[in-house]
């Protein structure tokens, strides 16, 4: 067994699922206003996270993936974006009805994110150990001297070598996956609770993925925190995540075990990015791709969303739309045939 795969697998065995959520997301709806209508961004969606537990958010770009981890962190810009219910309760307290300013000093202190483009996240102007000293100016306020060892010691726990000399290196003077590694730093800084990470290994080289990954489960052991992991890599989500939640259009499609997810997966949605990853023992076989393309958010299908792509859909899914529901204990999924393909899937393997 790799080391990669037994640090997966002690990061699997360290949450307590038992304990009372760090993060509970309830019902949220989040629209846009735009010149062709309303778009329903977030269109009910729900999931919990629990201290030292991995959520991996999947789906298709334009799934809502991004737009929640900005809720979350109340960074959306409004307008044109719009809240239009639901709760997202941060240790028992709604995050939505709490003032700004409390807000706000738990921004980047409890709750950090790491960004997509490290290049165009960090400020190309400014000095990298600059940027990631400020965390500890202003939250903590120590000195400058005292910031610039704090921001020293953490580029070395992420990795970048002779920190002391590249402590005042600019943006564009590191290599992508330096530059990655600088954005974690930031974000763990100040010891967060949760840390969500929206596509951290982008345009990242496998090698450089896989490093990526193994700091951040590294840090999340460490620390014990929450990771809510946003990807479309299937493959990443299988070494790191406890529990998945496929979206498509502002939806949960499906929600299990990250075993119970690859093993049997209850959606059409879920086996058609499943049945797209390429296998070494596939031979020449061409992937296999889910037809059509994700529904306009400004008129979405009247009701299952998937419907349109769906090589199961019957009439009852073009006009009810299906809610989530039990699969099986832990396993939920939001198809009027779920218990159906879940059988079949089982019956076959055995």
């Amino acid at each position: 067994m790799t080391e990669t795969t037994d640090a997966a697998e002690q990061a699997r065995t360290a949450p307590d699922s038992t304990s009372a959520p760090l993060l509970e997301v309830r019902d949220l709806q989040v629209e846009f206003h735009t010149k062709a209508g309303v778009a329903q961004a977030i269109n009910g969606l729900n999931f919990t996270v629990h201290p030292g537990e991995t959520l991996a958010i999947l789906g298709e770009s334009g799934s809502g993936k991004s737009v929640t981890a900005q809720t979350i962190m109340g960074i959306l810009d409004m307008p044109p974006g719009k809240i239009a219910g639901g709760e997202i309760r941060y240790r028992g307290e709604d995050l939505l009805t709490m003032p700004e300013e409390k807000r706000r000093k738990l921004r980047g202190v409890s709750i950090s994110m790491i960004f997509q483009d490290a290049l165009s996240s960090l400020n190309p102007v400014f000095p990298v150990g600059w940027q990631i000293a400020e965390m500890f100016r202003i939250h903590r306020k120590m000195k400058k001297k005292e910031a610039k060892q704090e921001a020293v010691e953490l580029m070395r726990r992420v990795g970048i070598p002779a920190a002391e000399k590249r402590v005042w290196d600019f943006p564009h003077e590191f290599s992508g996956g330096m530059r990655q590694r600088i954005m974690i730093a930031m974000a763990i800084a100040l010891d967060p609770d949760l840390l969500i990470a929206d596509e951290p290994t982008t345009a990242l080289d496998v090698t450089v993925q896989a490093q990526v990954m193994d700091l951040l489960l590294d840090l999340q052991k460490e620390y014990n925190m929450g990771l809510i992991l946003i990807t479309h890599d299937l493959g990443v989500v299988a070494d790191v995540a406890d529990k998945i939640a496929v979206m498509y259009a502002g939806r949960v499609m499906e929600s299990a075990d990250v075993y119970e997810i690859y093993a049997s997966p209850s959606h059409p949605y879920t086996r058609g990015l499943l049945d797209s990853i390429p296998r070494i023992d596939g031979g020449e076989e061409r992937l296999k791709a889910i037809e059509g393309l994700p529904p306009m958010l400004t008129n979405l299908p009247a009701g299952c969303p998937f419907s349109p792509r769906c090589p199961m859909a019957t009439d009852l899914c073009r006009t009810e739309r299906p809610e989530l529901e039990r699969v099986v204990d832990g396993h939920y999924s939001a198809c009027h045939y779920s218990a159906q393909i879940y059988d079949d899937l089982r019956g076959g393997a055995a």
